[in-house]
């Protein structure tokens, strides 16, 4: 299960997407989630499908990859979908006790799940395809005009970016204790919820601790060179926009005019 969270990896290549602006992507990435939300038609959750698949292909990230970040939250997806299955009036095409599955809830129910779907893996292809270190520049410059009223963009920046990039770290850490605690014999599968949720102590305990250290480690290394913030900080590396990000996001701005002008035909 814990192999299975790709959340923070990067993988390092020269694909188009790898040679975007992370501010492009950033961007970007927040309007297609919009027009998941907006989007009710099969048309166009199908031309989002078609793009969302483009994208994993333009990548160059194992397709395998892409789809291991669904799985660990596959069971929110079919708690999702079962919950509309018997939750919309409608046809009624079988009975359990008191619950009703129905046509339209399966087809609501689809297409909800689709949307979580289309979300996570357009949200991992960001963290695939963008060094932290870019991500954090990005996010530092996006925030840059809230600095008027106070807000520290780069420490804000730095925070997610270090989070995101520690989840690879923490998950490692922990699949390391529960071997370590399998080896002198300590059951998680066995007994009770109780039991069960005493077993966690185990790991639980040492990855907290690891996790301390790990952050003193990283404060000592920060002070180390110098950090002191934002404050008359530079940049070795100028983000810059080239003619690929002005198109890709005039392709993403046809998508979003394609995906809204098949909602108004169809409604």
């Amino acid at each position: 299960m814990l192999q299975n969270i790709t959340l923070g990896q990067f993988f390092p290549g020269q694909s188009i997407l790898h040679r975007l602006d992370p501010r492009t992507k950033i961007i970007l990435l927040f309007a297609l989630m919009i027009l998941i939300f907006a989007a009710e038609s099969w048309e166009g959750y199908f031309l989002l499908t078609i793009l969302t698949a483009g994208l994993i292909f333009l990548s160059k990230v194992p397709p395998l990859t892409v789809l291991k970040s669904v799985k660990p939250l596959s069971w929110i997806i079919l708690f999702t979908l079962l919950i509309h299955f018997v939750s919309h009036d409608g046809e009624v095409i079988a009975k359990f006790y008191v619950f009703k599955v129905t046509t339209e809830g399966i087809l609501y129910g689809v297409k909800i799940s689709l949307r979580l779907v289309l979300l996570i893996i357009l949200a991992s292809l960001l963290t695939f395809t963008t060094s932290p270190l870019k991500l954090t520049d990005a996010t530092e410059k996006l925030l840059s005009p809230l600095k008027k009223f106070g807000v520290p963009s780069h420490e804000l920046a730095m925070m997610m970016t270090i989070a995101i990039r520690f989840v690879p770290t923490l998950l490692e850490e922990t699949d390391k204790i529960i071997k370590a605690q399998k080896s002198r014999g300590l059951d998680f599968n066995s007994g009770g919820l109780l039991k069960r949720l005493r077993s966690m102590v185990p790991i639980l305990v040492p990855l907290f601790l690891s996790s301390f250290r790990r952050a003193d480690d990283l404060a000592m290394a920060m002070e180390a060179r110098c950090y002191r913030g934002g404050e008359g900080r530079t940049h070795m590396k100028q983000l810059r926009l080239t003619s690929l990000d002005f198109y890709a996001a005039a392709f993403v701005i046809a998508i979003c005019a394609a995906v809204i002008f098949l909602e108004n035909k169809i409604s």
